[in-house]
């Protein structure tokens, strides 16, 4: 249930970009032709960056996909090397628990407020807001999980190293 979650944003933050691409060149041809812009533009593509970055997160989680500096713990002896994703994974979860609260506010203080972006279009704020909170959530739920699965990998006594690289 969850990979299919994470592959549903995943699919919705390559549509973010997508329609990045197009407002931004929409937006620079109408001002190259027309001497005008599409009302708000800044706003639409601050708000399409949240989705971007933000919706992928669990999925590249899932993967083991962020950026890793391996260089020092592939010299490290196995159980050191695991024992330090394990901890990784946790420090993630409490580095995570904080902007779920602080997203959590954002959301239902714009949603209770009806705040908007001024602007002529007069945007409500709480989407972008709600997409970065679910994106936090989703990729909070995944790194438990994967603690779940990692400390039962352990103690099996199988290797995690070689997930997370990749068997590199």
């Amino acid at each position: 249930m969850l990979r299919r979650i994470e592959r549903l944003l995943v699919d919705l933050s390559i549509c973010a970009v997508l329609a990045l691409g197009l407002l931004i060149t929409a937006n620079v041809l109408m001002r190259a032709l027309f001497n005008s812009g599409i009302p708000d533009s800044t706003v639409i593509v601050a708000e399409l960056m949240v989705a971007a970055v933000i919706l992928p997160l669990a999925a590249t989680t899932a993967n083991r996909a962020h950026i890793a500096v391996e260089f020092v713990t592939n010299r490290l002896p196995v159980r050191i090397a695991d024992g330090l994703i394990v901890f990784g994974s946790l420090f993630g979860l409490l580095a995570l628990a904080p902007l779920i609260w602080a997203g959590g506010r954002e959301t239902l203080g714009a949603i209770e407020k009806s705040s908007f972006f001024f602007g002529e279009l007069m945007l409500p704020k709480w989407p972008g807001r709600a997409i970065f909170l679910v994106g936090m959530v989703i990729c909070w739920l995944r790194l438990l999980v994967m603690i779940v699965a990692d400390i039962r990998t352990l103690r099996r006594g199988e290797r995690l190293s070689d997930q997370a690289t990749g068997g590199h």
